[in-house]
């Protein structure tokens, strides 16, 4: 099953956005499921129902980090590098989807959405396969 196939089941399984996309690559970052799941879980709906950053993009980010930090608790040296890779997900999801914010994404104002969930966790998954996975 591939990733994108995965995220829409546990989306049917009532995951939120961010959940699903962290949660497609649990074994990739060596984290569980259940610590992904809770981790994602205040991020939906746009952070937290703020609608604001996309959850799928979140998501990513999350993933992001515990791709790339170094974990040292002592002396972080990563934080610069995860920071240009977030940005370089942001940018690559914006491309995909033509917007980072929930609210926009789904036409909330204008009634007009540019990209639906479904759209916008699949976009989640592209990236964080192309753009993080690949390195």
């Amino acid at each position: 099953m591939s990733k994108k196939e995965l995220a829409m089941k546990l989306h049917d399984k009532k995951y939120n956005c961010a959940q699903c996309v962290a949660c497609a690559f649990k074994e990739e970052v060596g984290v569980e499921e259940q610590l992904l799941f809770r981790m994602a879980e205040g991020f939906g709906l746009g952070m937290g129902g703020a609608n604001q950053t996309c959850g799928a993009l979140t998501g990513a980010i999350m993933l992001a980090g515990l791709k790339n930090s170094d974990g040292n608790l002592e002396n972080p040296e990563s934080k610069p590098s995860t920071y240009m890779l977030s940005a370089s997900l942001e940018e690559k999801f914006r491309e995909k989807t033509g917007e980072t914010v929930c609210r926009k994404l789904k036409g909330l104002d204008t009634g007009v959405p540019i990209c639906s969930c479904n759209d916008c966790i699949k976009a989640g998954i592209e990236i964080v396969e192309e753009y993080l996975m690949k390195q």
